[in-house]
């Protein structure tokens, strides 16, 4: 009923909406910048007036609306201090990108409520590129994200430094953070529908920006909660795709068209020294081009089952639409007027090195929404939700794990995982496009397509705090398409196989009922405990309190109760002993 509601609302203000954004046109807002350490962020509320005569209510960073552009250097410690001035809520700020540890990571397991103070301290260890910030608190990102906290994170290191780039912000280096926004009947930002057919760079509608006649760098970065993008020039002309989310390419890749999904993030170099002072280019999406699945193409759906929630009444859906118009003025003084031919190699992982292979399918619940559940969800990986006290994988430091995302739903998920940048080996055993062929952490997944990446668990490891994936579709995400994984040192791992087991100890395990049968050899009558600990040691399942008389002592217990995952079935009694098992 509330996305019901909402979409009535959203429609009836789609005219005077459209006609707003056609009359005015507005200089592109550059966020501030901050830098150095400690950092200081404030979360607040705010009000904006994107449309004449009616204030919009707002959260920002610093300000009333998006955040400041945050400068760190590769190998600099940090620490942020991060203030909650919302009355009311309690949010998180996620460091989208950034290989620090857990603790720090600000996902769901950070939450900073009301008044409070977060202060993370950790050392700055991706490469140079574009990376962002935003609000992770589950079941609110996106009328979190949506009202405004999310703000763009740019790293330097010094091997960028030793290319002829352009670098100064706000003369040739411009950050570009595209949202499309759903506005209701109050002029007042919503969720949980397709309406989002208010489009923004920057906090900005209808926005133009002044360029000089030479080599810019544009900073991509699809913070929408919804769409998908297909980014090209109003006039035909290449550009220059340099890097992707975690660091540059191998070299540039020469492209008409370069596709972002949200929270993918590239960087492009245009050559503006070819146009005249004066001429008007626009950066557009050419959604007409995007396949049937993408969010953004004209249909998602197939068989007679298409996406809902006012998908076909929004004006952006498989049209093609400005996004920013670039005015070209006069150059800068020392521009960069060439496109470099090549930067350094990438250190690829081999496949042949991983120590592990996971599959993750991406599935509807069927059950809570039938067939329309294909498109319009909730949806699972794994066949499981979300659950703050779950933990999907465990996994180990120093290992490589090749990951396969399978797509079994008629709607394309942008995946995203913490703490790592990976690789991309080949989709549905091809290989990546070159845009693809960098430093990852999101990837777009097609209807019915299989996606697989390799990538290395390093420098840091917890017993107790996990990292995330999931969809970075915010609905998607809110509704609990998204999980954990944990990193353990195997070195501190005490868990072992006791080498009496095999005569001792034999768990027999019923795959189709998750019912253990658990055979106990004693020497003598013993007090005894059995029970089913995880790999934290942390107890799951009692099993057995009393006396195990001398001989063999079957137990059985059923574990479908337990989440996925490595346990071990522990007897203490005339001896300590404990079996593995997987559940």
């Amino acid at each position: 009923m509330k996305r019901f509601y909402l979409r009535c609302l959203t429609i009836l203000i789609t005219a005077p909406f459209a006609a707003e954004q056609l009359f005015a046109q507005n200089p592109l807002f550059i966020p501030d910048t901050l830098s150095g350490t400690p950092l200081n962020l404030t979360i607040q509320k705010g009000t904006q007036t994107f449309f004449t005569g009616y204030n919009t209510n707002t959260f920002g960073y610093n300000g009333p609306f998006l955040g400041p552009t945050l400068f760190m250097n590769k190998g600099d410690s940090v620490t942020l201090n991060v203030k909650n001035n919302l009355p009311v809520e309690t949010t998180t700020v996620h460091w989208h990108g950034f290989h620090i540890p857990a603790v720090y990571d600000g996902g769901p397991y950070q939450p900073i409520a009301p008044s409070a103070t977060w202060s993370p301290s950790f050392r700055i260890r991706n490469n140079a590129a574009t990376y962002w910030y935003h609000a992770h608190i589950h079941g609110k990102t996106e009328i979190q994200v949506s009202k405004g906290l999310a703000g763009m994170i740019i790293i330097r290191d010094s091997a960028e430094a030793s290319y002829n780039l352009p670098r100064r912000y706000k003369v040739d280096d411009f950050p570009l953070i595209v949202q499309s926004r759903i506005f209701d009947f109050f002029y007042q930002i919503g969720t949980a529908t397709h309406e989002d057919s208010v489009l923004m760079v920057n906090g900005t509608m209808n926005a133009y920006l002044q360029v000089p006649k030479q080599v810019v760098r544009f900073r991509l970065l699809n913070a929408s909660a919804d769409r998908t993008y297909n980014f090209g020039l109003s006039d035909s002309s290449t550009f220059y795709v340099i890097a992707s989310d975690g660091g540059l390419l191998a070299e540039p890749y020469p492209t008409k068209r370069l596709w972002l999904s949200n929270g993918e993030r590239a960087e492009i170099l245009v050559d503006f020294g070819k146009d005249t002072i004066g001429q008007k280019v626009y950066l557009m999406s050419y959604a007409s081009e995007l396949p049937r699945g993408i969010t953004g193409a004209d249909s998602v759906g197939a068989n007679g089952i298409n996406i809902q929630d006012g998908y076909y009444q929004n004006k952006l859906n498989g049209s093609d639409f400005n996004i920013v118009r670039f005015d070209v003025v006069a150059s800068t003084s020392n521009p960069v007027t060439t496109i470099p031919t090549a930067f350094a190699p990438i250190e690829y992982i081999p496949p042949a090195s991983s120590n592990a292979s996971r599959s993750l399918i991406f599935t509807p619940d069927l059950v809570t929404s039938g067939q329309q559940g294909l498109v319009d969800g909730p949806f699972f990986i794994n066949n499981r939700m979300f659950h703050m006290d779950s933990m999907n994988i465990i996994t180990y430091l120093g290992h490589t794990e090749i990951w396969s995302l399978i797509n079994k739903t008629l709607v394309a998920h942008s995946f995203h995982i913490h703490d790592v940048q990976f690789f991309v080996l080949d989709i549905n055993g091809q290989p990546p496009a070159p845009e693809l062929s960098g430093y990852k952490d999101v990837v777009l997944v097609e209807p019915g397509d299989t996606l697989r990446f390799i990538m290395r668990f390093e420098d840091f490891a917890d017993k107790d705090i996990p990292y995330m994936y999931h969809c970075h579709l915010l609905h998607h995400e809110d509704d609990g398409m998204m999980g954990t994984f944990l990193v353990l040192d195997s070195a501190l791992n005490n868990i072992a196989e006791n080498n009496r087991v095999r005569n001792n100890l034999k768990v027999y395990q019923d795959f189709s009922t998750m019912d253990l049968s658990i055979r106990i050899l004693t020497g003598k009558n013993a007090p005894s405990d059995v029970y089913i600990i995880d790999m934290l040691g942390r107890k799951q399942k009692h099993v057995f309190s009393g006396t195990l008389y001398k001989g063999e002592t079957e137990l059985k217990v059923n574990i479908s109760d337990l989440n996925q995952g490595i346990y071990f079935v522990m007897y203490n009694g005339e001896f300590d002993l404990c079996k593995k098992i997987i559940r």
